[in-house]
C-alpha cells in the first residue's frame, strides 16, 4: 500500500453478506475486504474453469462531466482519450513529471440513456485520494469539468470466467456476447440502472457491473440466481491476486510505483506519444519518458519460472553467479501450472527469456528461469 490506511475501515455494501457466506476479512487499503471463502486455490480454479463472482467496490470510481473533461484527461493520462469513442475502454497510467507511476487506471467514454456524454475513470483503492488531490493540483482554473467521486454511493461487481458471459446476460438489456474487450454501456439490470464493461483482473473472460449501492444486495441475488445452474461462488482478493499474477497483470505497490516507469514495466502500449491524428501529445511525464527511452532502461519487468515448490515473494534477491541482479516484486504457487512463478525486476542484461537466473528464498538459492509473459493465456 502507498499511504496509510484509516482507522475504521470502510464496508461495501455486502460486507454483512461477505460474513454470513464464512469469508475470512481484512483491511485492504482501508476497507474490510473478503479474502477468501473457501480456499484460495478452489476459488481460483473455479474462475478458470467455471464462473466466479468478486466484490471490487473498493476501486476508486471517479466521474468526470462538462466540455473540458477529454482534455483534461488527455493531460493527465499517458494514453489518448481525445480519440475515444462512446463505449470504449482504456487501459492508461498516471506519471508524475519525473515518469513515475502514480497509478494505473481504467478509463470509459460514456452516455447516459438522456445523451449526456462523460468519462469514468477507475483508479486502485489505495490510492484513490491520492489521485483525486493529484488531478485538482494540475487542474487548470478555466477547465469547464466537474470531478464527482462515485466509489461510496456505487459498487462495483465483476463476474469472471468461462461462464460468466452465459450468467449475466439474461439480466442485461443488451447483447454482452456481442460486446468487444474493453468496450462499456450504460444499460439496465432488470430494470436496474448499471454499467457494463467487458473487462476483468482475471486473465478470464467476464464483465464488471457498476451500480447503485442500495441495488447491489438485490443485483447480487438476481446474479447468483441466474449463475446457479454453472455452480457460481464467491472468490475473494486472495485468488483475484493469483490470477492477475498468472496473466501477469501488474499490481499497483508491488509491480507499479512512483520510482517505476512504464516503459521499463512493459507498459509502453499504454504511452500514447501522439493523438488520433497524428499529433505529438503533450501529457504530464511525456518529457521525462522521452529522455528515459532515449537513454535506454537500466531494467525489465520479467517473469520467472522456478525450480521445487517454493514460491519467491516479494522483495526476495534475484541473483546471477550469486551477486544480485534484482527483485521479485509479486511470487505464488500458481494453481494453473502447477509450479513456482513470480514477476521481478531485473537488470536489462538479464531479462531476455531462458536467462538462468537464482533467487534467495529465505538464504537458500532456488534455480529459476526467465520467461514469456503472461504465464497463462486462455484459449477461445
Amino acid at each position: 500500500m502507498n499511504e496509510a490506511a484509516p482507522s475504521n475501515p470502510s464496508q461495501t455494501a455486502l460486507f454483512q453478506w461477505h460474513v454470513a457466506q464464512d469469508a475470512r476479512m481484512v483491511d485492504f487499503a482501508g476497507w474490510e475486504m473478503p479474502i477468501q471463502y473457501t480456499s484460495i486455490v478452489e476459488e481460483h480454479q473455479a474462475t478458470r474453469n467455471n464462473v466466479t463472482l468478486f466484490d471490487v467496490s473498493h476501486m476508486g470510481r471517479l466521474r468526470f462531466n462538462g466540455d473540458g473533461a477529454g482534455a483534461l484527461l488527455d493531460r493527465m493520462l499517458t494514453r489518448s482519450v481525445s480519440d475515444m469513442q462512446v463505449g470504449q475502454v482504456r487501459y492508461s497510467l498516471i506519471c508524475n513529471h519525473e515518469g513515475g507511476i502514480l497509478d494505473d487506471v481504467l478509463v470509459y467514454h460514456l452516455e447516459t440513456p438522456s445523451g449526456t456524454r462523460y468519462f469514468l475513470l477507475v483508479v486502485n483503492a489505495s490510492n484513490r485520494n491520492k489521485i483525486i488531490q493529484w488531478i485538482e493540483a494540475q487542474w487548470p482554473d478555466e477547465a469547464a469539468v466537474e470531478l464527482c467521486d462515485r466509489t461510496l454511493e456505487t459498487s462495483m461487481l465483476a463476474i469472471q470466467g468461462p461462464k460468466a458471459l452465459e450468467t449475466v446476460e439474461p439480466l442485461l438489456s443488451i447483447q454482452v456476447s456481442g460486446m468487444k474487450y474493453f468496450h462499456a454501456k450504460v444499460t439496465n439490470q432488470m430494470n436496474k440502472p448499471c454499467i457494463v464493461s467487458r473487462t476483468g483482473y482475471t486473465g478470464e473472460d467476464g464483465v464488471e457491473l457498476i451500480i447503485r449501492k442500495d441495488q447491489t444486495a438485490h443485483i447480487l441475488q438476481n446474479i447468483l440466481a441466474a449463475g446457479r445452474k454453472f455452480d457460481i461462488s464467491p472468490a475473494g482478493l486472495g485468488a483475484r491476486d493469483t490470477l492477475r499474477l498468472e496473466a501477469a497483470m501488474p499490481l499497483y505497490g508491488h509491480e507499479l510505483n512512483e520510482s517505476i516507469n512504464p516503459l521499463e514495466a512493459g507498459l509502453g502500449f499504454a504511452v500514447s506519444w501522439q493523438d488520433g491524428q497524428g499529433n505529438d501529445r503533450d501529457f504530464i511525464g511525456r518529457d521525462a519518458l522521452a529522455d528515459l527511452q532515449s537513454a535506454g532502461l537500466q531494467k525489465r519487468r520479467v517473469g520467472l519460472q522456478l525450480e521445487g515448490r517454493r514460491a519467491a515473494r516479494e522483495g526476495y534477491s534475484v541473483l546471477r553467479a550469486g551477486q544480485p541482479i534484482g527483485t521479485v516484486t509479486s511470487g505464488t504457487y500458481s494453481p494453473t501450472l502447477e509450479r513456482p512463478i513470480s514477476m521481478a525486476y531485473v537488470d536489462l542484461q538479464y531479462a531476455e527469456v531462458g536467462t538462468e537466473v537464482e533467487v534467495d528464498i529465505r538464504g537458500k538459492s532456488v534455480s529459476a528461469t526467465v520467461c514469456c509473459l503472461p504465464f497463462y493465456k486462455r484459449t477461445g
